[in-house]
């Protein structure tokens, strides 16, 4: 849970590094969170055969876009410092742009070990 609330704490910090432990448990915590909360107030119902989102306009679906809008940016400068942590710039994140290799090459950037560095020694849990 330590790493969890570090991940929404530090969600406008793009200097630091964050390990894997700290960037997974986030990523597993939010996909169920988001999922149940979906499924629970029914905004499942939205998701057409091809994976987009077509919003209604309800009170349901606007507390749902605002969710999905703070994970995304939770999300994104978190990749920014696990990237960090494996001594890779954050410009990597655009990677993803390129269908299918990319995602697959982002995927794989995320899971390689912790290398040393020094252009960003401080952790997420040490920066305040």
């Amino acid at each position: 849970m330590q790493n969890y609330r570090a991940y929404w704490q530090k969600m406008f910090v793009f200097d630091a590094t964050a390990t894997r432990v700290q960037y997974w448990w986030a990523v597993i915590i939010n996909y169920i969170i988001v999922g149940l909360y979906a499924f629970g107030t029914n905004q499942s119902q939205y998701i057409n055969a091809s994976g987009d989102y077509q919003m209604a306009w309800n009170a349901n679906s606007m507390i749902f876009a605002l969710i999905l809008g703070l994970v995304w940016l939770a999300n994104f400068t978190i990749r920014a410092r696990r990237l960090h942590d494996t001594n890779r710039s954050n410009w990597w994140i655009l990677i993803s742009i390129i269908p299918i290799i990319g995602q697959i090459w982002l995927f794989i950037l995320l899971v390689l070990p912790s290398k040393a560095n020094d252009r960003w020694p401080a952790n997420q849990s040490e920066v305040h």
